[in-house]
């Protein structure tokens, strides 16, 4: 029977979907040094979440294919799998519309200040001191950016429609299949919007994108809400302009050094700090869990994966 390894935190759906169909080992850590001659000969198939390195690969000659659990899959380096002749694959699709609900439930929380409000509530001033302070901002009449317009860039604009607020994008290039507005930087975006919304992947091209001069080209009543990486905001820059008034606010699910956040960032009435939460409910980790799963089963099954990734295609 073919050997799958568990490598890393494994998600309890993959023993229950995958011991009818192969040999599990776990690797609690991602660790090539861990690596045991019985493993590093057994092993035809990984699972993991978002860690594979050239060592790790290098370590399972046997190796031929790689199933991430996240549509990010920065943390697995494809290009170097490929030129091992080892697929890869993401969870693509399946979290796009519970990513997309979080985001709109940031957004609003930053702009109307909900997460304060029942703070406030349960905390007993409603009844000790009065009415929770009207919230300065509103989403009415907002004008939305959103910096990457992907699968879920696209199914956030869509529930955006339904506030009647306008929309605006920027991507490398204009996509063809929307008709929002299309500007061709980032700064340009910036300049036209009030509220950014950041969905795009950790990449060379998105290291810090956003900082001081995107965040004052947003302008003082700007809102910053980032569902992407952590890597695309410069934290320190943030901070700053929080500090200085140059936004009026943001909402971050994502951040550098996870899970460690900025204690700048904590200080601010008008932030909004989420643990990275946006596809955790227990309904889509398990759909996520299951193409991880089904990948494999239709790998060593029938010779092809269902979401391999752009590095690795099925020949």
């Amino acid at each position: 029977m073919t050997t799958v390894l568990l490598v890393g935190k494994a998600h309890p759906r993959f023993r229950e979907r995958l011991a009818p169909h192969f040999d599990l080992i776990e690797l609690p850590t991602a660790d090539p040094a861990d690596i045991t001659p019985e493993m590093a000969g057994r092993t035809q198939g990984v699972t993991t979440f978002n860690q594979m390195t050239p060592a790790l690969i290098d370590a399972l000659p046997n190796l031929k294919i790689v199933a991430n659990f996240g549509v990010g899959y920065d943390g697995v380096d494809a290009t170097y799998a490929a030129s091992k002749n080892v697929l890869v694959t993401n969870t693509p699709e399946v979290l796009d519309e519970e990513v997309a609900d979080t985001t709109i439930g940031l957004l609003l929380n930053t702009v109307r200040l909900l997460p304060q409000a029942e703070n406030y509530l349960r905390a007993g001033k409603w009844v000790k001191e009065g009415a929770f302070r009207l919230s300065p901002l509103s989403l009415r009449g907002r004008h939305i950016g959103m910096y990457g317009m992907g699968r879920i860039g696209q199914q956030i604009a869509r529930r955006l429609e339904a506030f009647n607020v306008k929309i605006s994008y920027h991507t490398r290039s204009p996509r063809k299949d929307v008709q929002y507005d299309y500007h061709a930087s980032l700064k340009a975006l910036a300049e036209a919007v009030d509220t950014l919304v950041c969905i795009v992947p950790k990449t060379p091209d998105t290291r810090q994108t956003i900082n001081t001069e995107i965040l004052g080209a947003l302008g003082k009543n700007g809102v910053l809400i980032n569902v992407g990486r952590g890597w695309t905001v410069s934290e320190d820059d943030l901070a700053k302009a929080l500090e200085n008034g140059v936004i009026a606010g943001a909402g971050l699910d994502v951040f550098e050094d996870e899970p460690n956040v900025p204690e700048a960032l904590m200080k601010f009435d008008n932030v909004s700090l989420l643990p990275h939460v946006a596809s955790a409910s227990v309904v889509t980790r398990n759909a996520m869990a299951d193409l991880v799963c089904d990948n494999l089963i239709a790998y060593f099954e029938a010779g092809k994966p269902i979401t391999p990734v752009p590095e690795t295609p099925v020949k």
